[in-house]
Protein backbone atom coordinates (compact mmCIF):
# COMPACT_ATOMS: atom_id res chain seq x y z
CA UNK A 1 0.00 0.00 0.00
CA UNK A 2 1.31 3.44 -0.94
CA UNK A 3 1.73 5.98 1.85
CA UNK A 4 1.74 9.42 0.29
CA UNK A 5 3.23 12.19 2.38
CA UNK A 6 2.33 14.98 0.00
CA UNK A 7 -1.00 16.83 0.14
CA UNK A 8 -3.59 16.21 -2.53
CA UNK A 9 -3.16 19.64 -4.13
CA UNK A 10 0.56 20.14 -3.72
CA UNK A 11 0.73 21.87 -7.11
CA UNK A 12 -1.29 24.87 -5.79
CA UNK A 13 1.05 27.31 -3.98
CA UNK A 14 -0.09 28.62 -0.62
CA UNK A 15 2.49 31.41 -0.24
CA UNK A 16 2.22 34.88 -1.71
CA UNK A 17 5.41 34.50 -3.73
CA UNK A 18 4.17 31.20 -5.13
CA UNK A 19 0.87 32.73 -6.21
CA UNK A 20 2.74 35.63 -7.79
CA UNK A 21 4.96 33.18 -9.64
CA UNK A 22 1.94 31.22 -10.85
CA UNK A 23 0.28 34.42 -12.07
CA UNK A 24 3.42 35.47 -13.95
CA UNK A 25 3.75 32.06 -15.58
CA UNK A 26 0.09 32.10 -16.65
CA UNK A 27 0.34 35.61 -18.13
CA UNK A 28 3.60 35.04 -20.01
CA UNK A 29 2.46 31.56 -21.07
CA UNK A 30 -0.77 33.03 -22.44
CA UNK A 31 1.21 35.63 -24.39
CA UNK A 32 3.41 32.90 -25.85
CA UNK A 33 0.63 30.46 -26.71
CA UNK A 34 -2.23 32.78 -27.71
CA UNK A 35 -0.15 35.73 -28.89
CA UNK A 36 0.12 34.67 -32.55
CA UNK A 37 -3.69 34.78 -32.83
CA UNK A 38 -3.76 38.39 -31.58
CA UNK A 39 -0.86 39.79 -33.63
CA UNK A 40 -2.03 42.77 -35.73
CA UNK A 41 0.49 42.17 -38.54
CA UNK A 42 2.57 39.42 -40.06
CA UNK A 43 5.80 39.12 -38.05
CA UNK A 44 7.86 39.12 -41.27
CA UNK A 45 6.20 42.05 -43.05
CA UNK A 46 8.24 45.23 -43.58
CA UNK A 47 5.81 48.05 -42.89
CA UNK A 48 7.79 51.30 -42.77
CA UNK A 49 11.16 52.81 -41.93
CA UNK A 50 13.37 50.88 -39.46
CA UNK A 51 13.12 51.81 -35.78
CA UNK A 52 10.02 53.94 -36.20
CA UNK A 53 8.85 55.01 -32.71
CA UNK A 54 5.68 53.69 -31.08
CA UNK A 55 2.48 55.02 -32.59
CA UNK A 56 -1.24 54.29 -32.73
CA UNK A 57 -0.63 51.84 -35.60
CA UNK A 58 2.44 50.22 -34.03
CA UNK A 59 2.21 50.23 -30.24
CA UNK A 60 5.83 49.08 -29.72
CA UNK A 61 7.27 50.70 -32.83
CA UNK A 62 9.24 48.96 -35.58
CA UNK A 63 12.45 46.94 -35.50
CA UNK A 64 15.68 47.19 -37.50
CA UNK A 65 13.94 46.01 -40.70
CA UNK A 66 10.76 48.01 -40.22
CA UNK A 67 8.71 45.09 -38.86
CA UNK A 68 6.06 45.53 -36.19
CA UNK A 69 7.67 44.80 -32.81
CA UNK A 70 4.38 43.93 -31.10
CA UNK A 71 3.57 41.32 -33.74
CA UNK A 72 7.02 39.77 -33.44
CA UNK A 73 6.78 39.74 -29.65
CA UNK A 74 3.41 37.99 -29.81
CA UNK A 75 4.81 35.38 -32.21
CA UNK A 76 8.22 35.06 -30.53
CA UNK A 77 7.20 33.36 -27.30
CA UNK A 78 5.85 30.20 -28.91
CA UNK A 79 9.29 29.02 -29.98
CA UNK A 80 10.68 29.71 -26.50
CA UNK A 81 8.00 27.67 -24.73
CA UNK A 82 7.94 24.89 -27.34
CA UNK A 83 11.67 24.23 -27.61
CA UNK A 84 12.31 24.62 -23.87
CA UNK A 85 9.39 22.30 -23.16
CA UNK A 86 10.62 19.66 -25.62
CA UNK A 87 14.14 19.76 -24.17
CA UNK A 88 12.85 19.50 -20.58
CA UNK A 89 10.49 16.61 -21.35
CA UNK A 90 13.19 14.74 -23.27
CA UNK A 91 15.70 15.21 -20.45
CA UNK A 92 13.24 13.91 -17.85
CA UNK A 93 12.19 10.95 -20.00
CA UNK A 94 15.83 9.86 -20.02
CA UNK A 95 17.00 11.09 -16.61
CA UNK A 96 14.04 10.00 -14.47
CA UNK A 97 14.38 6.23 -14.95
CA UNK A 98 18.17 6.47 -14.70
CA UNK A 99 17.94 8.35 -11.41
CA UNK A 100 15.30 5.98 -10.03
CA UNK A 101 17.32 2.85 -10.72
CA UNK A 102 20.56 4.49 -9.58
CA UNK A 103 18.99 5.36 -6.23
CA UNK A 104 17.19 2.05 -5.72
CA UNK A 105 19.61 -0.50 -7.13
CA UNK A 106 22.98 0.62 -5.81
CA UNK A 107 25.50 -1.33 -7.89
CA UNK A 108 28.71 -0.62 -9.79
CA UNK A 109 26.59 0.76 -12.62
CA UNK A 110 25.43 3.53 -10.30
CA UNK A 111 29.04 4.47 -9.57
CA UNK A 112 29.86 4.67 -13.29
CA UNK A 113 26.73 6.71 -13.97
CA UNK A 114 27.36 9.21 -11.19
CA UNK A 115 31.00 9.68 -12.15
CA UNK A 116 29.86 10.37 -15.72
CA UNK A 117 27.44 13.02 -14.49
CA UNK A 118 30.25 14.60 -12.47
CA UNK A 119 32.30 14.95 -15.66
CA UNK A 120 29.44 16.70 -17.48
CA UNK A 121 28.79 18.98 -14.51
CA UNK A 122 32.41 20.12 -14.58
CA UNK A 123 31.83 21.94 -17.89
CA UNK A 124 30.12 25.36 -17.96
CA UNK A 125 26.63 24.80 -19.36
CA UNK A 126 26.76 27.44 -22.09
CA UNK A 127 30.23 26.37 -23.27
CA UNK A 128 29.14 22.74 -23.43
CA UNK A 129 25.96 23.75 -25.25
CA UNK A 130 27.93 25.68 -27.87
CA UNK A 131 30.34 22.77 -28.37
CA UNK A 132 27.61 20.15 -28.69
CA UNK A 133 25.38 22.24 -30.90
CA UNK A 134 28.31 23.11 -33.17
CA UNK A 135 29.22 19.44 -33.47
CA UNK A 136 25.60 18.52 -34.29
CA UNK A 137 25.41 21.16 -37.01
CA UNK A 138 23.25 24.26 -37.47
CA UNK A 139 19.57 24.24 -36.56
CA UNK A 140 17.38 23.58 -33.57
CA UNK A 141 17.76 19.79 -33.59
CA UNK A 142 21.35 20.06 -32.41
CA UNK A 143 20.38 22.70 -29.86
CA UNK A 144 17.63 20.48 -28.44
CA UNK A 145 19.93 17.46 -28.20
CA UNK A 146 22.63 19.55 -26.52
CA UNK A 147 20.17 21.14 -24.06
CA UNK A 148 18.79 17.70 -23.18
CA UNK A 149 22.26 16.32 -22.49
CA UNK A 150 23.18 19.32 -20.34
CA UNK A 151 20.05 18.90 -18.23
CA UNK A 152 20.58 15.17 -17.64
CA UNK A 153 23.21 15.29 -14.82
CA UNK A 154 21.22 17.48 -12.39
CA UNK A 155 18.03 15.53 -13.11
CA UNK A 156 19.72 12.18 -12.45
CA UNK A 157 21.29 13.48 -9.24
CA UNK A 158 18.10 14.93 -7.74
CA UNK A 159 16.01 11.88 -8.67
CA UNK A 160 18.67 9.55 -7.26
CA UNK A 161 18.86 11.56 -4.02
CA UNK A 162 15.08 11.57 -3.57
CA UNK A 163 14.90 7.84 -4.35
CA UNK A 164 17.63 7.05 -1.84
CA UNK A 165 15.67 8.85 0.86
CA UNK A 166 12.46 6.96 0.09
CA UNK A 167 14.03 3.52 -0.46
CA UNK A 168 14.67 3.04 3.28
CA UNK A 169 11.10 3.85 4.31
CA UNK A 170 9.04 1.18 5.98
CA UNK A 171 6.39 1.02 3.28
CA UNK A 172 9.05 0.36 0.65
CA UNK A 173 10.56 -2.41 2.73
CA UNK A 174 7.07 -3.86 3.24
CA UNK A 175 6.48 -3.84 -0.53
CA UNK A 176 9.75 -5.65 -1.09
CA UNK A 177 8.83 -8.19 1.60
CA UNK A 178 5.55 -8.84 -0.23
CA UNK A 179 7.56 -9.81 -3.28
CA UNK A 180 6.74 -6.84 -5.48
CA UNK A 181 9.03 -6.30 -8.46
CA UNK A 182 11.48 -3.43 -8.71
CA UNK A 183 9.32 -1.67 -11.29
CA UNK A 184 6.25 -2.00 -9.07
CA UNK A 185 8.06 -0.59 -6.05
CA UNK A 186 9.42 2.33 -8.04
CA UNK A 187 6.09 3.10 -9.70
CA UNK A 188 3.71 2.58 -6.77
CA UNK A 189 5.76 3.40 -3.69
CA UNK A 190 8.67 5.69 -4.54
CA UNK A 191 7.64 7.77 -7.54
CA UNK A 192 4.41 9.21 -6.01
CA UNK A 193 6.32 10.22 -2.89
CA UNK A 194 9.00 12.15 -4.77
CA UNK A 195 6.51 13.98 -6.99
CA UNK A 196 6.71 17.24 -5.03
CA UNK A 197 10.48 17.87 -5.24
CA UNK A 198 10.48 16.67 -8.84
CA UNK A 199 7.69 19.07 -9.78
CA UNK A 200 9.78 21.98 -8.56
CA UNK A 201 12.82 20.64 -10.40
CA UNK A 202 10.84 20.36 -13.63
CA UNK A 203 10.17 24.09 -13.38
CA UNK A 204 13.83 24.79 -12.71
CA UNK A 205 14.91 22.64 -15.66
CA UNK A 206 12.39 24.41 -17.89
CA UNK A 207 13.66 27.84 -16.88
CA UNK A 208 17.24 26.72 -17.51
CA UNK A 209 16.19 25.42 -20.93
CA UNK A 210 14.59 28.79 -21.68
CA UNK A 211 17.78 30.64 -20.79
CA UNK A 212 20.07 28.22 -22.64
CA UNK A 213 18.02 28.21 -25.83
CA UNK A 214 17.53 32.00 -25.71
CA UNK A 215 21.29 32.39 -25.25
CA UNK A 216 22.20 30.33 -28.32
CA UNK A 217 19.52 32.12 -30.36
CA UNK A 218 21.00 35.41 -29.17
CA UNK A 219 24.43 34.20 -30.34
CA UNK A 220 23.01 33.20 -33.73
CA UNK A 221 23.59 29.46 -33.29
CA UNK A 222 19.95 28.39 -33.13
CA UNK A 223 17.02 29.99 -34.91
CA UNK A 224 17.91 32.22 -37.82
CA UNK A 225 16.21 35.24 -39.36
CA UNK A 226 13.42 35.83 -40.20
CA UNK A 227 12.19 33.58 -37.36
CA UNK A 228 10.35 35.28 -34.51
CA UNK A 229 11.95 34.50 -31.16
CA UNK A 230 12.45 36.63 -28.05
CA UNK A 231 16.14 35.79 -27.76
CA UNK A 232 16.71 36.42 -31.45
CA UNK A 233 14.87 39.74 -31.22
CA UNK A 234 17.24 40.96 -28.52
CA UNK A 235 20.21 39.98 -30.68
CA UNK A 236 18.85 41.58 -33.86
CA UNK A 237 18.03 44.95 -32.32
CA UNK A 238 20.69 45.37 -29.64
CA UNK A 239 22.93 47.46 -31.90
CA UNK A 240 20.46 50.36 -31.99
CA UNK A 241 18.66 49.99 -28.70
CA UNK A 242 18.49 53.78 -28.32
CA UNK A 243 16.47 54.12 -31.53
CA UNK A 244 13.61 51.94 -30.28
CA UNK A 245 14.26 50.45 -26.82
CA UNK A 246 11.02 48.42 -26.89
CA UNK A 247 12.44 46.14 -29.60
CA UNK A 248 15.03 44.91 -27.07
CA UNK A 249 13.53 45.57 -23.65
CA UNK A 250 10.11 43.95 -24.17
CA UNK A 251 11.32 40.49 -25.31
CA UNK A 252 14.11 40.58 -22.72
CA UNK A 253 11.60 41.48 -19.99
CA UNK A 254 9.30 38.61 -21.02
CA UNK A 255 12.18 36.13 -20.89
CA UNK A 256 13.15 37.42 -17.46
CA UNK A 257 9.55 37.36 -16.22
CA UNK A 258 9.04 33.76 -17.37
CA UNK A 259 12.20 32.63 -15.59
CA UNK A 260 11.33 34.58 -12.43
CA UNK A 261 7.79 33.23 -12.33
CA UNK A 262 8.90 29.62 -12.72
CA UNK A 263 11.53 30.00 -9.99
CA UNK A 264 9.06 31.60 -7.56
CA UNK A 265 6.52 28.87 -8.23
CA UNK A 266 9.05 26.08 -7.88
CA UNK A 267 10.41 27.52 -4.64
CA UNK A 268 6.90 27.74 -3.20
CA UNK A 269 6.06 24.16 -4.16
CA UNK A 270 9.06 22.87 -2.22
CA UNK A 271 8.17 24.97 0.82
CA UNK A 272 11.09 27.36 0.40
CA UNK A 273 9.01 30.45 1.18
CA UNK A 274 5.89 31.26 3.06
Amino acid sequence: MNHLRTPTRWWIPASGSGKAGLAIVIVVGAIALIGPLAAPYSPDATLSLPYAPPSAAHWLGLDFLGRDVLSRVLHGGLTVVFYAGVATIAAYLVGLPMGLFAGYRRTWRETVLMRSTDVLLAFPALVLLILLSTAAGPGMVGILIATTIIQLPPIIRIVRSATLEQSVRGYVEAAVARGESTLAVLRREILPNIARPLSADVGLRFSWSVLLIASVNFLGLGLRAPASDWGLMVSENRGSVAANPAAVLVPAALLGALTLGINLLGDALTGGKE
